[in-house]
């Protein structure tokens, strides 16, 4: 079974006292997680080691940047680097999440450098793609998401992709309330499934866990992830409430 992932994005939130409370909370419910099943927290650069280290005795929970910078080192005030997350043992890292597209001027190109780094020093990307309220209501969103993977993506052999996981972000659904609804989010990850079974094979796409990003809550986790090719969720504003990230945590398959 494909891994099922519940992935915390913590944004831009949170003191570090605060930041360890939640932490302390939501691992004290001490959820069992099968071997197929991982909790990630991906948590401002500050927080890295600490929560690193809340985490480093559990088993099947992980931590995550939330970005890194697309070139290997140099004169980046204020950036982080992936050997800078390598060398803390930090093993997953979000790409190309819709805000840093939207306010930073990330491009695919940019997002592929970035995959690449990552990968060459054994973290995990967590790539995100999707599209925005206008491209949905144009009815183009398959061929906007398409591009997003085939310039970000599909430079990488078949071998190596099976590394990455994908989530989907409808842009339209974050932090609005809004929620796509179980079929229309079954119907594009099965699409984008589709897509890099085109490029590559069926046994690739189905080894990659593709995980919905749009307001996911505890009331509708379940559902959604009960959808044959969601793999979880990459998870906002529920992720700083501990009661609501737990439920979501156990919703997974």
């Amino acid at each position: 079974m494909r891994k099922q992932i519940a992935a915390a994005n913590w944004k831009m939130n949170l003191t570090y006292q605060q930041g360890e409370k939640l932490l302390d909370e939501i691992l004290g419910a001490e959820i069992e997680l099968a071997n197929h099943q991982l909790a990630i927290f991906a948590v401002p650069s500050p927080y890295l080691l600490m929560t690193r280290s809340e985490v480093e005795e559990e088993s099947n929970y992980e931590v995550a940047a939330q970005n890194c910078h697309h070139k290997k080192s140099g004169a980046f005030t204020g950036e982080v680097s992936v050997e800078m997350l390598h060398s803390m043992n930090i093993k997953y890292c979000v790409i190309g999440h819709s805000e840093r597209r939207e306010y930073n001027g990330e491009t695919n190109t940019m997002l592929a450098d970035k995959v690449n780094l990552c990968l060459e020093n054994f973290i995990t990307p967590i790539f995100c793609c999707g599209e925005p309220l206008s491209i949905r209501e144009a009815g183009t969103q398959n061929e906007f998401v398409a591009t997003q993977l085939k310039e970000s993506l599909f430079h990488l052999p078949a071998a190596t992709i099976k590394n990455i996981v994908i989530a989907y972000e409808p842009i339209w659904a974050i932090g609005t309330g809004k929620t796509a609804s179980t079929e229309q989010a079954q119907e594009i990850h099965q699409y984008l499934r589709s897509v890099i079974a085109d490029q590559y094979s069926e046994a690739v796409a189905n080894e990659i866990p593709i995980l919905y990003g749009g307001s996911v809550k505890a009331n509708n986790a379940k559902e959604i992830f009960a959808c044959p090719d969601v793999d979880g969720g990459l998870v906002g504003g529920a992720s700083l409430v501990a009661a609501d990230f737990i439920e979501i945590i156990k919703a997974l398959k």
